[in-house]
């Protein structure tokens, strides 16, 4: 059955931390008045759609949690329903902790963040990894036709809840072609000035060698 997110992570131990500071009540009355989050809807589709990199936890078998950077280009973690999501794995460092965590406990947690925008999503569900021929069919899914890289495997999510969270303390920050973005209209401003300013010269030269 489909819970909610605070279900999924509030143990009875965080539940007397929040008791003890206060904002146990707070999170009770939004866990009654909201529904499960587990079918992704527009808002978090499009903004998986934009997102070039995420964080991803697994845990191991020795207990250990272990959190590794994807990156890609944007929707590169594609959303293949409601409630499921896929990536294709591309050869690295060739030290497969994620790979190896997920065999032997599927749960994952992935984190994305909208720096400018301070938007923050965090997913929690399963994972299924295909390799050799049962990758097959998620390839043409998940991968970019004309990008060259290799995949090795693909990682499919079935998604068992999801939560937003608040901006507090994410830092605003801007990449190159954001920054490019945000630049162009005053670099074209820039330049129909210069191109006045040198008209204006030239004219005022012009006058002066008549005179």
């Amino acid at each position: 059955m489909p819970t909610n997110y605070g279900s999924r992570v509030f143990t009875e131990v965080v539940k007397e931390l929040q008791e003890r500071y206060g904002s146990r009540r707070q999170y009770e009355r939004l866990r009654g008045q909201s529904a499960p989050f587990d079918q992704l809807s527009e808002d978090e589709i499009g903004f998986l759609a934009e997102r070039d990199s995420f964080y991803m936890a697994t845990v191991g078998s020795s207990g250990w949690p272990y959190v590794q950077h994807r990156g890609g280009p944007k929707g590169f973690l594609k959303v293949i329903d409601p409630s499921t999501l896929a990536f294709a794995d591309y050869r690295g460092n060739k030290q497969y902790v994620s790979t190896g965590n997920l065999m032997t406990d599927s749960r994952v947690s992935l984190i994305l963040v909208d720096y400018p925008r301070r938007a923050r999503l965090k997913i929690l569900g399963r994972v299924s990894i295909f390799e050799g021929e049962q990758a097959v069919p998620w390839i043409s899914k998940v991968k970019d036709p004309s990008d060259p890289a290799f995949s090795e495997r693909v990682y499919v999510i079935r998604i068992e809840a999801f939560d937003w969270n608040c901006p507090q303390h994410i830092t605003p920050r801007f990449t190159v072609e954001e920054i490019q973005t945000a630049l162009a209209r005053f670099e074209q401003q820039l330049q129909a000035l210069e191109e006045e300013n040198a008209r204006l010269r030239k004219q005022v030269s012009g006058k002066r060698t008549g005179s």
